[in-house]
């Protein structure tokens, strides 16, 4: 998953609140109160790419997926 558009998605009902992804990557990813995933950006710029990959893959409960065209 390298070059071109990155999408992203969270799914709040996956989400178990431990905040790796609003951590690693506060540009495009936030908690609400309840502590759930917030996605703040779905097409963030290439200078984030790299934190929401990490984030992704930090999720303990696979609640964020990426997608790239083409």
């Amino acid at each position: 998953m390298t070059g071109g558009p990155l999408r992203v998605a969270a799914d709040r009902r996956l989400c178990c609140g431990a905040g790796m992804c609003a951590l690693l990557a506060p540009e495009v990813f936030d908690q609400c109160d309840e502590g759930f995933v917030v996605l703040l950006d779905p097409a963030p710029p290439a200078a984030a790419h790299a934190a929401v990959r990490e984030a992704a893959d930090q999720c303990p409960c696979a609640a964020i997926t990426l997608h790239t065209a083409g």
